[in-house]
């Protein structure tokens, strides 16, 4: 069995605080504004996010994905609707989603419901993805088992050479998008001491109300 211990590693969080004065009534303004900062101050993957989904049998998972589009308040992400997380969210349509922006110290978590979107918005999308991101969504049967690596780079040179005069690659019939409406949203700034800020909007009855919360 294999021992570690990372008890020691740890840094100060000096940069910011949430002083609720200045703060929007809606979350989704501040959340903006947030990741607008992170895209500028050199974060590779700004709009990266982790959704934790339920299984049948009340197990959580969780995984990387990216935020595509805020529309109307919303979330909108893409996927395979036959994937594992698709399949969860079937099941259970209440999601968590998570940012982490460590060079602005600052985390955002929320909870909202989802959707799938309609057949034209998941078009919409697709069309604007590189052709090589198109053929992976054929070739690729997300979440489950494959014999090997070379399975998939055989599947995709040949779609490769099926596509290489310039036709366009259909969206696959099992390939779209959801929307999560954010029902619960909390800001973590990192405070000296760790004594951090944490401040949560709250939705009910359609309109937004925020608390702070102890670290």
């Amino acid at each position: 069995m294999v021992n570690s211990d990372w008890g020691a590693e740890r840094r100060e969080y000096r940069k910011e605080k949430l002083d609720e004065s200045t703060l929007p009534d809606d979350p989704m303004v501040l959340f903006v504004q947030w990741l607008e900062e992170a895209r500028t101050r050199g974060n590779i993957d700004p709009t990266a996010m982790t959704l934790s989904t339920v299984g049948q049998e009340g197990v959580p998972s969780s995984r990387i994905v990216l935020l595509k589009k805020i529309e109307a308040g919303n979330l909108l992400f893409f996927t395979s609707l036959k994937s594992r997380k698709a399949r969860e969210i079937n099941l259970a349509s209440n999601v968590a989603a998570h940012f982490y922006w460590p060079e602005l110290e600052r985390q955002v978590k929320i909870a909202g419901s989802t959707r799938v979107l309609n057949e034209s918005e998941a078009d919409s999308y697709f069309q604007t993805r590189p052709i090589e991101s198109k053929i992976s969504t054929w070739v690729s049967p997300q979440s489950e088992v494959i014999p090997n690596r070379e399975y998939l780079d055989r599947a995709y040179l040949e779609l490769v050479q099926k596509y290489k005069k310039g036709d366009a690659v259909p969206r696959p019939p099992d390939w779209g998008g959801y929307a999560i409406t954010p029902l619960r949203m909390e800001f973590w700034q990192g405070g000296k001491h760790r004594l951090h800020d944490r401040i949560e909007y709250l939705l009910l009855e359609e309109k937004w109300s925020r608390v702070r919360l102890a670290p």
